[in-house]
């Protein structure tokens, strides 16, 4: 399917690696002229070299950063907020409120930084895409981690609401609400886990194993970073234009513990 990307103009934030990387190659595949934003100037300008494209750096957690990102970026059609962090050992007892205002910096308030400064010119355009990687913890919070999954609730709020400022505008804002992603991080988290509980010794094994036990879900294996990367494309394509205001669960059919 061609998703007419050619010509659009793409900044993807935290793409210095895992995900954000994913989606930066997809976007360009796609024929995107992509702008990779990251905070390490060596993985940020590889991964540009890679999909032949734009590097910026910068701190989003700050107001100057991320003024000087939106500068360096200018205008453009597609905006990928995917830049957050996460904490899977922190639980209620851990997270004091330093904790919390730090994750909702980091993962809420980055965006809005962007959105405020990229936004006016694609609504001026009449058209754009505004996309929040966000977690489906956000609407299935578990015991562990409350910062984050607060965090990733307001990420989804924070789409839905505008969208409602940008109807009629041909500019929609989406969120994608994630389960289990197969990145690095990810990955040897629960290599590290595999030995105590039982779950193997090759990656094969340990997802198998594990699945069920950290994310049940009706498929029983994590998500692929190209799946969610062929989501966010296929959003931020004309194609999608009748979508807007949307949390698209990608999960694998996830189900309470």
């Amino acid at each position: 399917m061609d998703l007419r990307l050619s010509g659009k103009r793409a900044l993807v934030t935290g793409a210095s690696a895992g995900l954000g990387a994913e989606i930066a190659a997809t976007l360009a595949q796609e024929g995107a002229a992509v702008i990779v934003h990251g905070r390490d100037r060596a993985r940020t300008e590889q991964v540009a070299r890679v999909v032949d494209g734009q590097a910026v750096i910068g701190d989003l957690a700050t107001d100057d950063g991320a003024a000087a990102v939106a500068a360096a970026a200018g205008e453009v059609d597609i905006l990928v907020n995917n830049a957050g962090f996460y904490d899977p050992a922190t639980g209620w007892a851990d997270a004091d409120a330093g904790a919390w205002a730090e994750i909702y910096n980091v993962n809420v308030l980055s965006s809005v930084r962007l959105i405020q400064k990229l936004v006016p010119a694609m609504r001026a355009k009449g058209w754009g895409r505004v996309i929040q990687i966000s977690s489906v913890t956000g609407e299935m919070p578990a015991a562990a981690q409350p910062h984050y999954a607060a965090s990733n609730a307001a990420r989804l709020n924070l789409a839905r609401s505008l969208a409602r400022d940008l109807k009629h505008t041909g500019v929609t804002s989406n969120a994608i609400a994630a389960g289990g992603i197969l990145v690095t991080t990810t990955r040897d988290y629960l290599m590290g886990l595999a030995s105590a509980n039982g779950w193997g010794d090759t990656w094969e094994e340990v997802e198998r194993n594990a699945a069920p036990i950290r994310a049940g879900n009706d498929v029983g294996r994590i998500g692929r970073p190209r799946e969610y990367a062929d989501l966010v494309a296929y959003l931020a394509s004309p194609i999608a234009d009748y979508i807007t205001g949307a949390t698209i669960r990608m999960d694998g059919g996830r189900y309470d513990q």
